[in-house]
């Protein structure tokens, strides 16, 4: 529980201590690059930097940050998608494998694809899931999103089949090159 008589200061550092981790993974929903993942990183940092002063703590301050990261990465997508006149949806670029035991490279390997699975959503059905996947329960996905607790359980279903969908397909076109 926060002191009310902690600093801008120092509640923006707690709050980049406290979920700092969550966010760099939430931004792996909208950028499949390292270098346009720390963009939207520093984007969020600053975002949130700005909007601390006018949190009046509506709601909780995990919800809050996640609302404001999920809204910059919102605004990120859109302005790189009209700098680079592509859908960011597309499958992106993948990462050299890092050395190391076959179990974890299968891993990272898993890993990445079902990234790529989760950026080829539609966005509200990609929030849910990258939400969801940061551990919060429907009533802070509702809340971070300004939907019902209801839509949030239908987007959670749809993108779920739709991840079934998208990883059968990719595995079939691995069996097949």
């Amino acid at each position: 529980m926060r002191k009310e008589t902690e600093s801008h200061d120092g509640r923006f550092e707690r709050i980049v201590a406290q979920f700092g981790k969550p966010i760099w993974r939430l931004t792996a929903g909208y950028q499949a690059q390292r270098a346009d993942r720390e963009d939207l990183y520093q984007e969020i940092l600053v975002a949130l930097w700005r909007a601390l002063p006018r949190f009046r703590g509506d709601c909780s301050e995990r919800t809050f940050v996640y609302r404001v990261a999920h809204n910059r990465g919102i605004t990120h997508r859109a302005r790189a998608r009209r700098r680079a006149g592509r859908s960011l949806g597309e499958i992106g670029h993948r990462p050299d494998p890092r050395p190391g035991p076959e179990a974890a490279a299968m891993a990272a390997d898993r890993r990445e694809r079902l990234m790529e699975a989760i950026r080829q959503l539609p966005l509200p059905r990609r929030q849910v899931v990258m939400l969801s996947l940061e551990d919060l329960r429907q009533r802070e996905i509702a809340d971070t999103l300004g939907i019902t607790e209801n839509n949030v359980a239908v987007r959670l279903a749809r993108a779920r089949s739709d991840l079934r969908r998208l990883l059968s397909h990719a595995e079939l076109s691995r069996a097949n090159a």
